[in-house]
């Protein structure tokens, strides 16, 4: 009697398994990224972006006075790499003023390492001492301008 109800359970199961239909899954990516940062010298290429220091940057990151963005807000070509001073970066130990928009310039590019504008070191194609701005066909948005 036990074997014929353990068959009889085993069954059930089995058919309330095969009848439960599946619905086929659905897959949502939804990304919002917002607006850049408006910052008078640009934004660090790493959450939370905050603004980077008047000399975090080369020329080669501005068209026109307009920052070319980086992180989700990058707007510069497949395969750039243009050169940061990173010892204003934070994340290097800089403890001093990040500035806030409409701030004056308080120091001079000295370029160390190149970046990508995806948050990645690069090699870049030139040295920090032959930054020049990169001359894009269109200025890109977000970011702000350097003084």
């Amino acid at each position: 009697m036990m074997r014929w109800k353990t068959f009889a359970l085993a069954g059930l199961a089995m058919v309330l398994v095969c009848g439960l239909s599946t619905a086929p899954a659905q897959v949502s990516v939804n990304v919002n990224i917002g607006a850049a940062p408006v910052c008078p010298y640009g934004y660090f290429d790493y959450a939370p972006y905050d603004c980077a220091p008047y000399g975090y940057y080369g020329p080669d990151w501005f068209v026109g006075g307009v920052f070319i963005g980086a992180g989700p807000w990058f707007h510069g070509p497949k395969n750039f790499a243009g050169h940061v001073d990173n010892r204003y970066d934070p994340r290097n130990g800089y403890k001093g003023p990040l500035p806030q928009k409409g701030e004056a310039a308080f120091s001079n590019f000295h370029g160390n390492e190149a970046r990508d504008g995806r948050g990645h070191t690069a090699k870049a194609s030139h040295e920090p001492a032959n930054e020049h701005s990169a001359g894009y066909s269109k200025p890109a948005h977000g970011g702000g301008e350097h003084h």
